[in-house]
């Protein structure tokens, strides 16, 4: 089972995902069919998962992918990540998670989040560099004022090759990796973040228990 969760985060992660809405999608964002349950079947115009998506945890008895568009900047995917987390526990061995950016153009530092965290992917800092990026979060969101210089500390922290990092930032190519995430969630019909999707249909969620149990059915299958 979940572990006991500090019941102010847990009320946070649905309550916060309705601000992210209208900051995010595009009018020509996909439609999604309803399927009567608490899974939407995703359009068909873009992929869910890629074989260059950033993958969390990879199960070896696969049953399930739960794939979530993310932005780091945004106050809901904060609070659903110790919920993430405690599946991602549960299900380790059944569920593969995965992550794809969807910065929201609300979110004046979230492009800049984006590329510092998959400047460090580059590096096989994936996870490391997220994280910091949540549990800083307060501290460098929210404002006009570039945080590069903060996310390159994080990246000295970790203990990176700056260098290298440094390089990443500045490809043109890193910024096009995380666009390109963003291109297929807007086709797969994201209007905000987080959006979950599970083996390719989209999770219209309201409790943290609705949440588990179509986790929990995904992966007894």
């Amino acid at each position: 089972m979940l572990a006991a969760l500090v019941l102010a985060g847990v009320v946070a992660f649905f309550a916060a995902r309705a601000p992210s809405t209208p900051e995010a999608a595009p009018a020509q964002a996909g439609q999604a069919a309803s399927s009567g349950t608490g899974q939407t079947a995703a359009s068909e115009a873009a992929p869910v998962v890629r074989p260059d998506s950033r993958v969390l945890s990879q199960a070896p008895n696969e049953k399930a992918v739960l794939v979530e568009f993310l932005d780091f900047e945004c106050e809901g995917c904060k609070a659903a990540h110790p919920v993430v987390e405690e599946l991602r526990a549960e299900y380790a061995d059944t569920v593969t998670f995965v992550h794809r950016y969807f910065p929201l153009p609300g979110h004046p530092n979230s492009m800049t989040a984006a590329v510092a965290v998959e400047a460090a992917a580059q590096q096989g800092a994936y996870e490391a560099m997220y994280q910091k990026m949540f549990d800083t979060q307060e501290q460098w969101s929210h404002t006009g004022q570039d945080r590069s210089p903060v996310f390159r500390g994080y990246a000295e922290d970790l203990g990176l090759d700056m260098t290298a990092y440094d390089k990443a930032v500045a490809d043109p190519a890193t910024r096009a990796r995380i666009e390109a995430d963003v291109a297929d969630g807007v086709a797969l019909g994201v209007q905000g973040t987080p959006t979950f999707f599970l083996d390719g249909q989209v999770l219209t969620l309201n409790t943290l228990e609705q949440f588990r149990a179509e986790v929990d059915a995904a992966a007894s299958n």
